[in-house]
């Protein structure tokens, strides 16, 4: 089957690019690693020597409107059609200085900053400019946001595409991109929270927009959030959250969905990163180095 996926002889450049991804994706969700590494490896060699064809014409993989990883269904082209030119930019964008950023940012992974100088808490991630800029690129195409953007047919199939081109280069910043996606239909439950949050959550000015994480696990329970003890205590108009969260991502966010119990059983809650919402430490990782996964600490954090 490996074999079978080789783009035969006589494809233009375009066409082996989109053969080269394409099995790429096919090898990466069915092959063993080795098999994954060598197919790679011996596939970039024979298209390209000396380059890896899938990042050389990285920039051409939407420059048909008809393709999209060797797809030709008219739903998914028709779908794509009024973000084409969108796209194609982001794919040519993706294809220059972002490869480099993508390997600095994981060569320099977040640093976490406790305390200042005089001993005062900080709770500060520090990242390389990379990190930034490969974020910055994110919002700025609306892969956080498109469809609450736009909400019309095609909008979370052109999200997907973006989302997909700038996984390629680093999958780090993924993760609050998509937990900000998430937050807002989550926010929407609750109306008033939603006309606080959204217009942040979903613009496109990485300086003056916001960004969600979120806190679920905690170490007694695990995926079972059933188990979990974070206690959320009713203060005047607030909620106040104590306990532990063993695993919180994206802590560098502007705001967080956590899950605390509540007088009446396990519920969500918004709180803003602040006062009460200490940083414990970052976790050593084996993937996605770049971002930084801790654990925090909520001490009566409204």
């Amino acid at each position: 089957a490996i074999v079978a996926l080789a783009a035969p002889s006589g494809l233009d450049p375009l066409d082996e690019s989109l053969a080269f991804l394409s099995s790429r994706c096919w090898i990466q969700m069915n092959g063993a690693p080795g098999a994954r590494r060598n197919f790679i490896d011996g596939f970039a060699g024979r298209l390209y020597p000396g380059h890896l064809p899938g990042l050389v014409r990285y920039r051409k993989v939407l420059a048909r409107r008809n393709h999209l990883l060797m797809t030709r269904e008219p739903s998914v082209k028709d779908h794509l059609e009024p973000w084409d030119e969108q796209l194609r930019a982001l794919g040519a964008t993706l294809g220059g200085d972002p490869l480099d950023w993508g390997r600095l940012a994981n060569e320099h992974p977040p640093v976490l900053r406790t305390h200042d100088r005089y001993g005062n808490r900080i709770d500060e991630v520090e990242f390389h400019p990379a990190w930034h800029s490969l974020l910055r690129l994110g919002v700025e195409n609306g892969l956080h946001a498109l469809p609450w953007r736009e909400p019309v047919p095609g909008a979370h199939v052109a999200r997907a595409a973006g989302f997909m081109l700038l996984g390629q280069v680093e999958a780090g910043v993924g993760c609050p991109l998509s937990m900000t996606f998430a937050a807002v239909p989550a926010l929407r439950a609750e109306p008033e929270l939603a006309a606080e949050w959204e217009p942040r959550l979903t613009s496109l000015d990485s300086e003056d927009g916001a960004l969600c994480g979120m806190a679920m696990t905690e170490r007694q329970g695990g995926s079972d959030v059933r188990a979990n003890e974070t206690a959320a205590t009713p203060n005047a108009d607030v909620w106040e959250l104590d306990g532990h969260k063993w695993f919180c991502s994206a802590p560098m966010s502007d705001a967080f969905l956590v899950l605390a119990q509540a007088p009446g059983g396990l519920s969500c809650f918004v709180v803003e990163r602040g006062p009460g919402f200490e940083i414990q430490r970052l976790k050593d990782k084996l993937g996605t180095r770049s971002l930084a996964s801790a654990e925090v600490e909520f001490r009566g954090a409204p």
